[in-house]
């Protein structure tokens, strides 16, 4: 392929929607950041933006190539990054992706790379070290997200003849189960690291004994809502072109998310006694979770149902948490692992051959036949997140501190990790100091409480 079959439209769309997937890592942080209490608003906040950063780099260096590369072996189990160092083979005019440049592919996906790890960090919320989680992020993203979205988003390439240049992932090739953009290796890889983290963390001080409400849920909606927005880029952008697949992906994008807020807020109100905004929130990104691997194996009356079901399901599985004692702070567990699951397994049940991805469910007259495969998928990377996520957090337990020391907690993560306040509502300049490691803000003098 060379540069005149390049689509100027499609390519444009591509960079718009790398854009918006962009735009939602700090929409994930405005929407943890006021979920959790007001002294940790910063470091919540932080966590987001410095994934970004380890991230950022480490895709340009040899993610991308973990990610896309051809499939050491032909096994389907990880990229080969030779040649890929630095994005070299993926520059110039023969560097083309379907019909648009191959960095606009690389934008693209490293966008999701970013907010993949971004997410595990609202189950460690008010208790983990900025040190310990940058380190996180970069063995995380490398040993856990790199090789999953190998599985599977990197599909085999061919030339003209059929035959096999490049090999991709087990998961989109061999098992064929379907996730446009990122229900497996996303939301349910994310969801189970999630759990992980916090076990080997531990609860916070507190936990189930006093209430730990979320501290501003302005901020949360604001959050949520540009959560919404790039989520059209991430599911309708999946479609690598302007085209009748984008349109369709962002039809039930929309739609199954309506519907899981909905469905959320019906839970609640049952439940509770109340339509809450946070569970309008909530409701909102479990639709988002569970219709991104679906989005274009489903009608939009199937994105409907999808919607349903993630809604209700999700704001079951958030109190799952103080039944068996595992501290997931901001409902990473209950909202995306759940959310992804539901989302991926429904594809076996709803998916129909009117949709783009042209494949019947169970309930279409298809059998079984997509329901093993997206089971088998989902338990795959469920199961590879566990195991991979416990030696990195046992491991980062061991040579260096994860979690904060108790009375910074109670006094403020922020304060003890950034120096740095979130919400200073005094009129009072302040210095700070430390004192065996505590951070310490003295007392305002008469005269400066005077002026």
């Amino acid at each position: 392929m060379t540069l005149l079959e390049i689509s100027g439209g499609d390519t444009a769309w591509v960079l718009a929607s790398a854009a918006l997937v962009l735009l939602m890592t700090p929409g994930l942080a405005m929407f943890y950041g006021g979920m959790v209490r007001a002294n940790s608003t910063l470091n919540m906040i932080m966590m987001s933006f410095v994934t970004m950063g380890t991230i950022g780099v480490l895709w340009v260096l040899y993610g991308y190539g973990l990610a896309f590369g051809d499939s050491a072996g032909g096994l389907g189990i990880i990229g080969n990054p030779s040649g890929l160092f630095g994005l070299e083979s993926a520059m110039g005019p023969d560097a083309v992706t379907g019909t648009i440049p191959t960095l606009a592919f690389v934008a693209f996906q490293s966008a999701f790379a970013i907010i993949a790890v971004a997410l595990v960090s609202g189950a460690v919320a008010d208790r983990m070290t900025i040190a310990s989680w940058i380190a996180f992020s970069i063995l995380w993203g490398t040993l856990v997200y790199f090789p999953a979205a190998h599985w599977v988003f990197a599909f085999d390439a061919k030339d003209a003849d059929g035959n096999i240049i490049s090999h991709g992932g087990w998961i989109a090739n061999t098992i064929k189960a379907i996730d446009f953009a990122g229900g497996t290796a996303i939301h349910i890889n994310a969801g189970m690291a999630a759990l992980i983290m916090a076990i080997i963390l531990k609860p916070r001080i507190g936990f189930s004994a006093k209430p730990m409400r979320p501290h501003n849920m302005t901020l949360v909606m604001l959050g949520a809502g540009l959560l919404w927005f790039g989520w059209f880029g991430f599911n309708a952008g999946s479609a690598l072109g302007a085209n009748g697949t984008a349109s369709h992906a962002w039809v039930t994008t929309l739609v199954a998310t309506s519907a899981a807020m909905l469905s959320w807020l019906v839970t609640e109100r049952i439940r509770d006694g109340h339509f809450t905004s946070l569970g309008a929130a909530s409701g909102v990104v479990a639709g988002l979770v569970a219709i991104t691997p679906a989005c274009a194996a489903v009608t939009p009356i199937g994105a409907i149902a999808v919607g349903i079901f993630a809604g209700a399901l999700c704001a079951m599985a958030v109190g799952l948490k103080f039944k068996f004692g595992y501290d997931d702070s901001l409902d990473v567990v209950g909202v995306h692992l759940v959310g992804g699951l539901t989302g991926t397994l429904l594809i076996g049940f709803l998916a129909s051959d009117k949709a783009p991805n042209a494949v019947n469910g169970l309930l279409y007259g298809g059998g079984f036949d997509q329901l093993w495969r997206q089971a088998v998928g989902a338990f795959a990377v469920l199961a590879y997140s566990a195991i991979v996520t416990g030696i990195i957090g046992l491991v980062l337990k061991a040579v260096m501190k994860i979690r904060v020391a108790p009375q910074a907690e109670l006094d403020g993560i922020d304060l003890a990790e950034h120096a740095e306040v979130g919400y200073d509502l005094s009129s009072v300049r302040y210095t700070s100091y430390r004192v065996n490691q505590r951070l310490v803000i003295p007392a305002a003098t008469p005269e400066e409480v005077k002026a």
